[in-house]
């Protein structure tokens, strides 16, 4: 195993940068609690979760505010690319508040900029999703539909 540098550290719910994501720079948040089968057999919540953490707080935010029709709408949403830093261990019962900003708006991209939290702030994981919005049908770009690209304006953050 390779040693670590004097900001890493490793145990439960230690983070392994000092360089940690702030609660406060995102403008949007959604309570996930983790479920017993997200667990895996080292006892902690396995890397592929997090992804799905992300998923859910990007398409809550779709589906709710930006009015997105996963079943039947004209557009869809694809990824391109998604990265997961890892910062500090979650496991079942923990309760994950995964924040949510925009990082770039294009005209039928988008990059989203996810942290995942505990209850009490601490960050837990940092990463991004790159969604191009195509047509349902011949899956090639297309413009994202205005109140989908409204909803999104209202995430964007100053870095």
């Amino acid at each position: 195993m390779a040693s670590l540098e004097k900001s890493e550290s490793l145990g439960d719910n230690q983070p392994m940068t000092e360089q940690l994501p702030a609660r406060d720079g995102y403008p949007h948040f959604l309570t996930i609690p983790t479920r017993w089968k997200d667990n895996d057999i080292y006892g902690h919540v396995n890397n592929v979760e997090y992804y799905s953490y992300f998923d859910t707080v990007i398409n809550q935010y779709l589906i709710i505010r930006g009015g997105l029709d996963i079943h039947t709408g004209d557009t869809i949403g694809v990824c391109a690319e998604s990265h997961c830093r890892f910062l500090a261990a979650i496991a079942f019962p923990d309760t994950v508040e995964a924040g949510l900003r925009v990082g770039h708006l294009g005209n039928s991209s988008v990059k989203y900029e996810i942290g995942l939290f505990n209850t009490e702030g601490e960050a837990l994981a940092e990463g991004w999703f790159v969604h191009v919005f195509v047509d349902r049908d011949q899956r090639r770009p297309t413009l994202m539909p205005e109140t989908l690209r409204k909803a999104l304006t209202e995430l964007e953050v100053s870095q």
